[in-house]
């Protein structure tokens, strides 16, 4: 027991030694040992002291090498501490203030990475993502033969596979809410097809179509009967562009449900005719 007492005595006079050296720091006007300490806090993993130190440091240092990486190394500190709207800043600022600079391609890079990290989960808004995205894209332009250029890229594809899933579930719940105030239907349509241009090499490329596929049929059925031929030709129509472009696709059944129900509605199948919602869209 007298050991352990021993060893927590030691470490509380450690860390009361090491708090009077930061204190120390602090109010000194060495801006030279400041500097130096904060690089042994950063190293140590103590980002947030380093940080600091290195903030009351960057206007004294300015214009100097030592200034030019103090200003990296506090966005660093900033981002190893994980708070990456203030390290965005001063990566952001190092390359206005350092375009050509020692560490401007990687602050360039870590800008999209701070964007990327804060990047919520797709039902939430995607502000974030899109910015992320966009510096991504940025990067890869500025430096398209940078070691950090094939993980902007992956992640780049990934975001927007994020923003292409925000988009279906947009559209599925256009799908769910059907004649619900309207014709949702249509709007899921709309959604989905413009999601299927903006992001055509996306993963939920054959969910998109699929919905697509899905909410002309469903229109076709709780339709008008004036507007029913009409519609169920054109869920004909989409089921051969679908099975044309996945022909083995998951939804491969479903899809073909769907075609015969919409050939039995239209004469085109002899067998009986689907049963139909007394619900009308007439939009």
């Amino acid at each position: 027991m007298k050991a352990k007492y021993i060893l927590i005595l030691l470490i509380s006079m450690l860390f009361c030694s090491s708090c009077s050296e930061y204190s120390r720091l602090m109010k000194s006007s060495d801006n030279d040992l400041k500097f130096a300490k904060a690089k042994e806090y950063y190293q140590r993993g103590k980002y947030l002291q380093a940080a600091t130190l290195l903030e009351s440091v960057i206007i004294p240092l300015r214009g100097t090498e030592k200034g030019e990486e103090a200003l990296y190394m506090v966005a660093s500190s900033y981002y190893g501490n994980r708070d990456y709207l203030t390290a965005r800043g001063y990566y952001s600022g190092y390359c206005k203030s350092y375009p050509r600079g020692r560490y401007a391609e990687e602050c360039k890079f870590h800008v999209g990475l701070c964007y990327y990290n804060d990047s919520p989960e797709a039902k939430l808004d995607q502000t974030s993502t899109q910015k992320a995205v966009d510096e991504f894209t940025s990067f890869i332009q500025a430096y398209p033969n940078s070691i950090y250029t094939a993980e902007a890229q992956s992640k780049k594809q990934e975001l927007r596979d994020k923003l292409a899933y925000k988009a279906f579930l947009n559209a599925r719940l256009y799908y769910r809410l059907g004649n619900y105030q309207g014709n949702n239907y249509l709007s899921c349509i709309v959604a989905a097809t413009n999601a299927l241009k903006e992001f055509p090499e996306s993963i939920y490329r054959e969910e998109l179509s699929y919905l697509i596929l899905k909410a002309k049929y469903r229109q076709a059925v709780e339709s008008v009967a004036s507007k029913q031929s009409d519609r169920y030709h054109d869920a004909i129509d989409e089921y051969y562009t679908f099975t044309q472009e996945y022909p083995d696709s998951q939804y491969k059944k479903e899809a073909l449900d769907l075609l015969q129900n919409a050939q039995k509605a239209t004469g085109t199948a002899t067998s009986a005719a689907p049963t139909v919602s007394t619900e009308k869209v007439n939009k």
